[in-house]
């Protein structure tokens, strides 16, 4: 069995392949000075890069774990995510809150998705 590391770094990997499983970093936003939804929005685009480079999609994900500074930005999170992802296609997920890497990171994400 093979494990694949694309964009090795000394603390992590960007993306992790095992067995037809892609394992995605967290992933924040472009822009911490951007709002809930702007960082949302931001961050489910790099999602949509490293899906593309591990060949994957957002019809593949598997689960997805959010992590919110305050349940305050749930809606507002999930107007966007709704928006993303594919009708019939909504993985499995957890949502829950936590003190960010970072004091403006309002959001971030980890996924695992199915190769195509």
């Amino acid at each position: 069995m093979t494990i694949e590391r694309i964009e090795t770094k000394q603390r992590m990997s960007r993306i992790v392949k095992h067995n037809g499983v892609i394992y995605l970093c967290g992933q924040v936003c472009a822009d911490a000075t951007k709002d809930i939804t702007e960082q949302t929005q931001t961050m489910l685009d790099k999602v949509d890069d490293l899906l593309v480079k591990s060949g994957s999609s957002r019809e593949h994900i598997l689960s997805a774990t959010i992590y919110l500074k305050t349940m305050k930005d749930f809606a507002e999170m999930n107007a966007v995510w709704d928006a993303w992802v594919p009708e019939d296609h909504a993985p499995a997920r957890a949502c829950v809150t936590a003190d960010m890497a970072r004091e403006a990171l309002l959001v971030e994400i980890s996924v695992v998705a199915a190769e195509k």
